[in-house]
């Protein structure tokens, strides 16, 4: 009798991931790395290599960027795993470079996706909001 398919070896969709790391220290950059290993561990992908980009002043075709666009063509590639959108450059290279990911027919997975709920703000604390319902008047004695 065989193994249930739980308990073979299955390799999950294979994936490359992609650092933007300026100026950063060495402990930054295998936080960084470390965090795509785990989200690739925890959600069953294969993580199947890391691209750094220490360029500042690159574009948005860095070598680092141009050899991921090289594997993503390679056969069985799932998509590309950066740890946020700011990885992929400032807002208009990374606009770009998503854009390349998608045409190239990959994925793009971020481990902190962007913020899109935008709760009031005020410059005097926390914004109160009146209940609707039936309120309540005290005397100022009791």
């Amino acid at each position: 009798m065989e193994p249930l398919t739980e308990h073979r070896q299955v390799n999950g969709p294979v994936v490359y991931g992609l650092l933007r790391l300026v100026k950063v220290p060495a402990a930054r950059h295998a936080a960084l790395a470390a965090s795509l290993a785990e989200y690739c561990r925890s959600h069953e992908l294969q993580l199947s290599g890391v691209f750094t980009d220490r360029d500042v002043s690159s574009g948005p075709d860095s070598a680092a960027f141009t050899g991921l666009l090289d594997v993503l063509a390679l056969p069985d590639v799932y998509g590309v795993i950066a740890p946020a959108m700011s990885h992929l450059g400032p807002k208009a290279i990374a606009a770009q470079r998503r854009h390349r990911i998608e045409t190239a027919g990959s994925r793009l997975l971020l481990v902190r996706r962007p913020c899109t709920t935008h709760l009031p703000v005020s410059h005097h604390g926390p914004v109160r909001r009146r209940s609707a319902g039936n309120a309540r008047v005290l005397d100022a004695e009791s």
